[in-house]
């Protein structure tokens, strides 16, 4: 008897073969992101001059926000399409674009504003292509199984994409120009990423079909509006989810300004080289692996409310630490720290949200999703460059607060504000009972 139940409980940890091929796009896909991250900007500030007056990095951070402002208006849109018209399709749309940008950007002697533009396509594409992936996730498994297969896919994601990376880090990096330019370094390394994430993206592509589907209307682009127009006022009335994804907005923000400004403070503040940046980039997504698969293990043991809790409070603690960061050994110990929570609280953000909206509406209210986490990306570092300059006027004016300055990196501060505010509401989230039913409202129309 116990061996059946032991036998059981093995095959019930197990993921199917279509949960496997979901899993497999986040391994693909986040070869790019992870390459978008650390090289490309690198690269482009070579397009763009380098140059001491920090020109590149202003447009860089240009290009990021378009990218963001992009998908904070394509996504909703295209994700109350898909559940018209099929996940599938958009999704295809999406990703083919998106790896035939990054083999764009392969070709040598493009301008600097040439390479932007085509980033912006590929990004965004990236973008919009994982508002169906995540929306995928109730027709690829059972509720039961949704937290756990959401952390195989970030899981893999952060060690499948190692790969790749280290082999376009050699490149770069390793091979001496007397045996290839650095122009053809580069573009072998945008094939390689490229044919990484075709090659994750087929499984997916060939086997997926979508189980939980809105009828389609008489004229679909009207209607996709009116709709969109009504799941902002229906989601209101879901208040479970509703204040989810402002806690979501507010912890998100805090553990995303941590990972975008992590390199270009470890560079000004605690002047460590590029090559140091990347390491400690890489051993981030090195233990987010095994961090990952360990808290996708305890939802089965423990509630979810419970392990995104641990997590955000794991960001607080992270980021109460980075208050205090003056030399390079603790930027190490940051790097290893914010690796063992951030699969955690990506996977069980997008399978709690999963597990609390409509089945057959995830397309649009993963496209709101979307928005919440895209403007995660702008919110905080915004919110660091003004405490920047706040502290700067305030340590000119007032000559002896240069010792407070020297002892806290007070620029840091909106980051765990940020996190304990999202603590606070996910707090009065976990208290209200889960309603996936539609709301009831004057808007809603009979499907």
């Amino acid at each position: 008897m116990n061996t059946t139940n032991q036998s059981a409980e093995k095959s019930a940890k197990r993921l199917t073969p279509l949960e496997k091929k979901w899993v497999l796009y986040d391994v693909g896909n986040s070869a790019f992101v992870l390459f978008a991250s650390t090289i490309i900007p690198i690269y482009f500030a070579s397009l763009a001059g380098n140059d001491s007056s920090g020109v590149a990095t202003s447009i860089w951070g240009a290009v990021s926000a378009i990218v963001a402002l992009i998908s904070l208006f394509v996504c909703p849109i295209f994700g109350t399409m898909a559940d018209f018209s099929g996940k599938k399709k958009f999704f295809l749309i999406f990703a083919t674009i998106g790896i035939c940008g990054c083999v764009l950007q392969s070709i040598p002697g493009m301008t600097a504003l040439l390479f932007a533009i085509v980033y912006i396509i590929t990004d965004s594409s990236l973008s919009s292509s994982c508002v169906f992936y995540d929306s995928m996730l109730s027709d690829v498994t059972t509720e039961d199984r949704l937290h756990n297969v959401s952390a195989n896919g970030y899981a893999w994601g952060y060690i499948g994409s190692c790969i790749p990376f280290l082999i376009c880090l050699v490149l770069v990096l390793v091979v001496p120009n007397s045996v290839m330019t650095m122009q053809w370094r580069m573009t072998l390394s945008f094939l390689i990423t490229a044919g990484w994430w075709l090659a994750f993206t087929l499984p997916i592509a060939k086997s997926y079909k979508q189980t939980h589907f809105l009828a389609k209307p008489e004229h679909p682009i009207k209607d996709t509006f009116v709709r969109l127009g009504q799941i902002f006022k229906e989601i209101k009335t879901n208040k479970k989810a509703f204040l989810f994804l402002i806690a979501f907005f507010l912890y998100i923000n805090g553990a995303y300004t941590i990972i975008k400004m992590a390199t270009i403070y470890g560079q000004d503040v605690l002047n460590l080289d590029q090559n140091q940046l990347l390491l400690a980039l890489l051993l981030t997504q090195i233990i987010a692996f095994p961090s990952a698969i360990i808290i996708g293990r305890l939802s089965k043991k423990f509630e979810d409310k419970y392990l995104i809790t641990v997590c955000i409070c794991g960001y607080v603690a992270v980021s109460l630490f980075a208050l205090f960061l003056k030399v390079q050994w603790q930027f190490w110990l940051l790097a290893v720290v914010v690796g063992m929570f951030q699969g955690g609280i990506q996977s069980l953000s997008r399978s709690y949200f999963t597990s609390i909206i409509p089945s057959e509406k995830s397309g649009e209210y993963f496209g709101i999703y979307d928005i919440f986490g895209k403007g995660a990306g702008t919110l905080g570092p915004a919110l660091v460059s003004g405490c920047v300059i706040i502290v700067n006027a305030i340590t000119e004016a007032v000559p002896s607060f240069v010792n407070v300055t020297a002892v806290m990196n007070l620029d840091l501060l909106p980051i765990p504000l940020l996190t304990i505010a999202g603590a606070i509401v996910f707090y009065f989230v976990a208290k209200l009972p889960t309603n996936k039913e539609l709301p009831k409202t004057e808007e809603t129309t009979e499907e």
